[in-house]
């Protein structure tokens, strides 16, 4: 991944922990500065140590991405620090596993508000500031291209997600602006860890044809891909990193 995003300025929302966190450090390694998002200033401080460890310039932004002020926080200290905006990484979202019976207002309303309001909101605010070849690329997941019972909540959100991103690459293609996704299987991140005990490992592993869940390090290459020129001609499209899951 070398010198893929040299000379890119880079946004990633989610970049405290886990998939975002791990996206930060490889757009580093590839070249581009970094502006880390996330909510919590010590884990961020960590990562962006990550991230500057590769030799890259880095910067964070600790703020809740669903804040009203967050777009406008998070755009004027991007362009204070580096002047430009050439990349967005919408990585932050929420996972709360619960049924129809289960599930309250309160948690489903979170999950629409985190995985797709305020990525959209932060879309809309750095897109003025990037330039023809610019690129935006979502998290999504695995679960926005089939339900699983028990996930209403993260399946809806990403769901939409996945039309959000079409739309917007139909959108904005146009103006020489890609936006795609990737889409992760079951990854191993802090997110999920509390959730993977032994017994729903085995069960879920039964269903993963490769035989093992994914790394954050399994998705971070293909958002720096997605990210680079080498990507120039790709609008709209959702890569699967899933070991399989949705090829069944």
């Amino acid at each position: 991944m070398a010198e893929q995003l040299a000379n890119k300025i880079a946004v990633v929302t989610g970049a405290s922990s886990g998939i975002g966190a791990e996206i930060a450090r490889a757009f580093g390694a590839a070249g581009a500065s970094v502006v880390l998002v996330g909510r919590s200033a010590e884990r961020l401080e960590q990562a962006r140590t990550a991230v500057e460890a590769t030799g890259a310039a880095a910067t964070a932004v600790a703020v809740d991405v669903c804040a009203d002020d967050a777009p406008e926080r998070i755009v004027s200290a991007t362009l204070a620090e580096f002047g430009r905006i050439d990349v967005l990484v919408n990585a932050a979202g929420v996972y709360r596993p619960a049924t129809l019976d289960e599930i309250s207002d309160a948690d489903f309303d979170d999950h629409w508000r985190t995985n797709v309001r305020a990525p959209f909101r932060l879309t809309r605010a750095v897109r003025p500031h990037l330039p023809s070849g610019g690129a935006v690329v979502f998290v999504s997941s695995a679960s926005g291209h089939v339900g699983s019972a028990g996930d209403i909540a993260y399946c809806t959100s990403k769901g939409a997600v996945e039309l959000m991103v079409k739309s917007l690459a139909a959108e904005l293609a146009p103006q020489g602006v890609r936006v795609n996704a990737v889409a992760p299987g079951t990854v191993h991140s802090p997110m999920n860890a509390h959730l993977l005990t032994p017994e729903v490992s085995q069960e879920w592993l039964a269903f993963t044809p490769a035989g093992r869940f994914g790394e954050v390090s399994d998705i971070s290459p293909a958002v720096v891909f997605l990210a680079s020129d080498a990507a120039s001609y790709i609008h709209g499209v959702s890569l699967l990193i899933d070991g399989g899951l949705v090829a069944q």
